[in-house]
């Protein structure tokens, strides 16, 4: 069986610690209630400090919780309210579209998926929830990559990989896909990730009109496309399952 890092489980206490009862508190409240030598706590105290998870009053010298780590809370806290938002509308989605529906958002030069809507038949699905999928070739990487500035960074920094002969790899082609895009208020992607598959994605944004993430549907060519086109029924009912979403998160109307 694997150890235990010692400092970092000293770490995690002091934070737990941080993070009830008093608001701040002195290195030797800290020391003591840890159990911990006044050198050893300010070592990971300072440590915790220069990464931001911990600030120092300088008035009085007591320790809290930095904004780092609080920023670190508010993101999960961001994830968990879109899921739950989203929950109602994608179902809704699933239904009207026929098709599987996706939630995605930022992570790691890629997408996480957070929600997943089966296709509402009696097809064998695979529940893709913690998938991830590439920025620069799916229809909610193409999505956050154009509503999204750090997403965009990292589409651009990324190795922009041909996973089929229709993937867009080259820069500029790209970044016209991505003004296409903002201009029609939706992405696309026609079998550039995967041959027979097709998908079609609308920015989520919040209350201060910031972008949070993306919501598409997937399915196979022949029921997206209808006469070469993408269906326009469809493109409209991800577009408004995007916008409710979103006025849902406070962001009004769009």
């Amino acid at each position: 069986m694997a150890r235990n890092i010692q400092s970092l489980e000293r770490a995690a206490a002091m934070l737990r610690l941080l993070g009830g009862g008093e608001r701040r508190l002195g290195l030797s409240d800290i020391a003591s209630a840890l159990g911990l030598a006044k050198g050893t706590a300010h070592g990971i105290l300072r440590t915790l400090q220069q990464e931001g998870f911990v600030e120092q009053d300088e008035a009085s010298g007591r320790y809290q919780l930095g904004a780092e780590l609080l920023r670190l809370g508010t993101t999960y806290l961001d994830v968990h309210e879109l899921r739950a938002r989203a929950l109602v509308w994608t179902d809704d989605l699933a239904r009207s579209s026929g098709e599987s529906v996706y939630l995605g958002v930022l992570h790691q030069q890629g997408v996480l998926i957070v929600h997943h809507v089966f296709r509402p038949d009696d097809s064998r699905q695979v529940l893709e929830i913690g998938a991830m999928q590439p920025l620069h070739s799916t229809a909610l990487g193409k999505v956050l990559s154009a509503y999204d500035p750090v997403a965009h960074s990292e589409a651009l920094e990324s190795d922009r990989k041909a996973f089929t002969d229709r993937t867009v790899c080259d820069l500029e082609r790209f970044e016209h896909l991505l003004d296409v895009t903002r201009a029609r208020g939706y992405a696309a992607d026609v079998e550039e990730t995967w041959e027979g598959v097709a998908s079609i994605a609308a920015p989520i944004h919040d209350r201060r009109r910031m972008p949070v993430g993306a919501v598409g549907i997937t399915g196979a060519v022949e029921r997206v496309r209808r006469d070469g086109e993408l269906r326009p029924e469809l493109i409209a009912a991800v577009r408004d399952c995007a916008r409710a979403v979103s006025r849902d998160l406070g962001a009004g109307r769009f």
